[in-house]
Order: structure tokens, then sequence, then C-alpha cells
């Protein structure tokens, strides 16, 4: 059995160079050592590799016959190393991740720009989906990780929080709320409502609080998108219920964003993992770039959130 690579190169040094002091001078190695090493290696064949004599050194038939098998593992071998040193050290390596619709076009784009300028080499591959889906494919190992909400517990996948979503209603200007700050859901059912998929997690919260309160509602649309849910509010279809990053899934500048109260509706986003799964190098420092990003954007709100208190119209 060959137990080190440092055997291979000594034999093919030996058979290319025709010489032991030749191949110690370019291995680095003393010729004692060289003749040592190459005595190991045909002990653990059983075979002779050489004939020797004192003016040369020629291979055997069975040095011959070994010369390409030999050179395969080493460059194999090789190109493995190298491939290794490469994924430690973020040189190059593939990255991919599950994100809800809103993640996905809000905040991963910043975070990936900041991720690339430091890691080049690292590709970084999105799967927008749904929350349901995003935990399918964390538990599938079809993805890294899953940046979304946990619907029920689960032992076979962990959250991490990033941070806390909020409901608000999205209404258009002309909208009968449009001048409220705060409506409460026994309110709010009053008014045609757009609502996302049903296996998605905002629809699944709302659900759960109408049912908690014995409510039901007119429902005006549908969408799987909340960019879908926000076009259909600014053709007047109706208000929708939306995470308040939905500001990032299409154009807002136009809508009221109506915060939600008794009671509070809210989701807790984080990072999925598949329990007992340890993620690689490369997952670890994008994560940590995310939480970095995260944290600075929720501060810069924190600062620029006006100190009022609230109260309805």
């Amino acid at each position: 059995m060959i137990y080190e690579m440092r055997h291979i190169k000594a034999f093919l040094a030996v058979g290319r160079l025709g010489n032991f002091t030749r191949a110690a001078a370019q291995l680095h190695v003393s010729q004692p050592a060289l003749t040592v090493q190459i005595q190991q290696l045909e002990s653990a064949l059983g075979v002779s590799l050489f004939d020797r004599n004192k003016r040369q050194v020629a291979l055997t038939q069975a040095g011959r016959d070994l010369v390409v098998p030999l050179e395969r593992i080493l460059v194999d071998t090789e190109a493995v190393m190298s491939t290794t040193r490469d994924l430690v050290g973020l040189r190059r390596g593939l990255v991919t991740m599950a994100a809800l619709p809103s993640i996905a076009a809000g905040l991963l784009p910043a975070v990936i720009r900041r991720f690339t300028e430091s890691y080049p080499g690292i590709v970084v591959r999105i799967k927008d989906v749904v929350a349901g889906k995003i935990v399918e494919l964390v538990k599938a190992g079809e993805v890294d990780f899953g940046i979304g909400a946990r619907l029920r517990p689960d032992r076979e996948i962990s959250m991490e929080t990033l941070f806390t979503d909020r409901m608000c209603v999205f209404a258009p200007r002309t909208h009968p709320l449009a001048e409220r700050r705060l409506i409460t859901l026994r309110d709010l059912i009053a008014y045609p409502l757009i609502l996302t998929g049903m296996d998605s997690s905002v629809r699944q919260i709302f659900e759960r609080a109408l049912e908690e309160q014995g409510l039901s509602i007119s429902l005006a649309g549908e969408a799987n998108y909340m960019s879908t849910a926000i076009g259909m509010v600014h053709a007047g279809l109706g208000a929708a219920i939306l995470p308040e990053s939905a500001i990032n899934s299409g154009p807002c500048e136009d809508l009221r964003r109506i915060g939600l109260h008794k009671p509070a509706l809210t989701r807790d986003i984080g990072i999925i993992g598949k329990t007992g799964r340890s993620f690689s190098q490369a997952t670890r420092k994008l994560i940590e770039v995310l939480q970095q990003t995260v944290k600075q954007s929720r501060a810069r709100g924190d600062r620029s959130r006006p100190k009022r208190r609230d109260t309805k119209k």
C-alpha cells in the first residue's frame, strides 16, 4: 500500500531522470533518503521498480507499467489539493440559497455585491420561492441554506432569526383607509383585500389571525408574488396585506402603508439550515455578510424613523 505521495514523486523523478543523484537534487532531499523512499515503495508494491548498476538506473518492466497509473494518481491528487485550497481560501466556489421573493429582490442584491467584492471567485445562486418551498429545498439538500419564515415546528430544520417583519396594509392614496396610520383587523375586513397565495407565510399568518377572531373577508384578488399584489393595488382593485419588506418588491411611492394592530401581525425572517448539516466556509462568510448588512440596514432605519406616538385618525 502506498502511504505517501512522496513515494510516487520519488519513483517518477528517478524514472524520468534515470539517476538517483539528480532526482534527489530536484526533489530537494538527500540521496540516501530518496533511496529509502524507493525501497519503501518497492516493498509496499512487492515488485522491483529499477534495475541498478554502477553506471545507470533503468525501469524494470513492472516499473514501466506503473509510470502512467502513478502519474495519473499524482495529477489527480494535486488537482484535488489545489481545488481544496481554493475552496478553503475562498478563491472559488458556489453557494446556493433559497429566499422569499421580497428578500431576493430587496435585501440580497446588496449582500451579494458586498460579498463578491471580497470573494469574486465565488458564485452565488438564488432561488426565489415561497416559504414552504424554501423549507423543502433546504431539507432536500438542493440549496445550502434558506432565508425565510418557519411556518411550523420542524426538527429537520434550524432557524436563526435575522429580523422581524411587520404586516401592513398597502392601499392607494384614494382608498378610504389612506389617511389612517393604524387599523384593527376587525375594521380592516370591511374592505376588499388582496392577499398572497395560500402557501405563503404572510397568507398563513393572516388567515390564522382571522380564524382566532372568528372573522371573514371579501377577497378582491390573490397573487403568488408581492410585486403582483402591489400592481393590483396600483390598479385600484383593493388593499393588500403585505409585510413591510414588500416596499422592495415594486414601486410603492404612490401607496399608503398602514400599520395593523389588535392584533399586530409579524413574522420572523431567518437563516434556515438543515439540522446536523454544517455550512461550507464560503456559505458561512456569505451569512456573515448577510447578518452585517441586515444589522446596518436596521440601524439606519431606526435612526431615520421619526420618534412619535402612534395615534388613530
